[in-house]
């Protein structure tokens, strides 16, 4: 595989390096969203496989997380009690996942005389599918915080603990970090504040995403230059976005972003079933 960051460029990479910095902003600024925005860029703009999209979406939202997470320490908002009951059974599944799962996954789906499901749209369909699911979860105006909050004494672990899991598969065959599962659930399960849930869930969603990464180094060829290039501009995004977020509540630019997600998820949708 030649260096993406340096042959063939074209407007669209360009573009592609714009968004970049985009995904890391939504991340710094609600936590999530960003993320689900990763797989797209790579695979439409950057040109490269779904199913390697996965694997290097992993390593920039990981990275790029664990990079916002650092500035949430640094303001003592990260809940790491419940930071690791979440990522212990997620990061056992997402590991799993990807060095077993996603490869256990045959070429072809379905075939019959006229049609025929490849596992690169299936991948992409499943993944526009969750981008619907992640739009709803940012546009719906209802606030998580305040007196819906549960009482801290009959906090839920273990619903935390089973949906830690589930992400952990979901994380390891999408490759989305599921940030906008994570803070509902830090929030309506865990009693934490906003953003703490936030702060909370960049952790989270790095220590999954760089262990799913880690199922992956042996099964692809990574391209370490173009990962790394792309990552700075991520990491830079996300810099900016918490600084942001000091000023400008996240919770103010979710439904926009949300209905931009929701646009995105549909158009791919109905790109990939034109394949079909």
């Amino acid at each position: 595989m030649q260096t993406l960051l340096l042959t063939e460029f074209n407007t669209f990479h360009l573009v592609g390096y714009i968004a970049a910095i985009l995904i890391g902003v939504s991340l710094g600024l609600v936590g999530g969203g960003g993320s689900i925005l990763t797989v797209p860029v790579l695979v439409y703009l950057i040109g490269i496989n779904p199913i390697v999209s996965t694997s290097y979406s992993l390593f920039v939202v990981g990275l790029t997380s664990l990079v916002g997470a650092a500035t949430y320490m640094k303001r003592k908002l990260i809940n790491y009690r419940t930071a690791i009951l979440f990522s212990i059974p997620s990061f056992i599944s997402v590991f799993l996942t990807r060095k077993f799962l996603v490869p256990a996954i045959p070429d072809i789906i379905y075939e019959n005389a006229d049609f025929i499901i490849y596992k690169e749209h299936f991948i992409m369909v499943l993944f526009a599918v969750l981008m619907t699911l992640a739009s709803y979860a940012m546009i719906r105006q209802k606030p998580l915080h305040g007196h819906a909050l549960p009482n801290p004494k009959i906090i839920s672990y273990r619903f935390i603990w089973a949906l830690g899991a589930i992400l952990g598969v979901l994380t390891g065959t999408v490759g989305a970090g599921g940030g906008f599962l994570i803070i509902p659930a830090l929030i309506l399960f865990a009693g934490l504040e906003m953003k703490t849930a936030i702060g909370t869930s960049l952790l989270i969603i790095a220590i999954n995403s760089l262990i799913g990464f880690t199922g992956d180094i042996s099964t692809h060829h990574i391209d370490w230059i173009f990962l790394g290039g792309f990552s700075s501009l991520a990491i830079g995004g996300i810099l900016t976005g918490t600084y942001v977020s000091t000023f400008v509540p996240g919770q103010t630019l979710k439904p926009a972003f949300g209905w931009f997600v929701l646009l995105m998820g549909c158009g791919i949708i109905a790109k990939e079933m034109l394949q079909f």
